[in-house]
């Protein structure tokens, strides 16, 4: 399991990270981190201990609940990749070129 319960996050690599080698995650519902994760993680406020203990004990007791989010972050990670964004990026740019 991973818990990344960050505060301030500009993209979230780390759950990225965590979903491509088949961790079930937890992290925080605020910054850019409740999008990256989708449906594919156990979502906590950052703020709250008890949400967070809670979210954890979730993960590691409840073999369903984690086996799911263990395939689904699978799924996740598969649709962040570095040429997607290469090529997202080249788009951008050629549109950009053309005005």
């Amino acid at each position: 399991m991973t818990a990344y319960v960050s505060l301030y996050e500009t993209f979230g690599l780390p759950s990225i990270e965590a979903m491509a080698c088949g961790s079930p995650l937890l992290t925080s519902n605020v910054t850019s981190l409740p999008e990256v994760a989708g449906d594919a993680a156990e979502i906590v406020d950052p703020y709250n201990i008890e949400a967070i203990a809670s979210g954890m004990e979730r993960l590691l007791t409840d073999e369903a609940r984690r086996a799911d989010l263990i395939e689904r972050g699978l799924k996740r990670s598969y649709e962040f990749s570095w040429e997607r964004t290469a090529r997202e990026t080249l788009d951008i740019l050629h549109h950009l070129a053309r005005k």
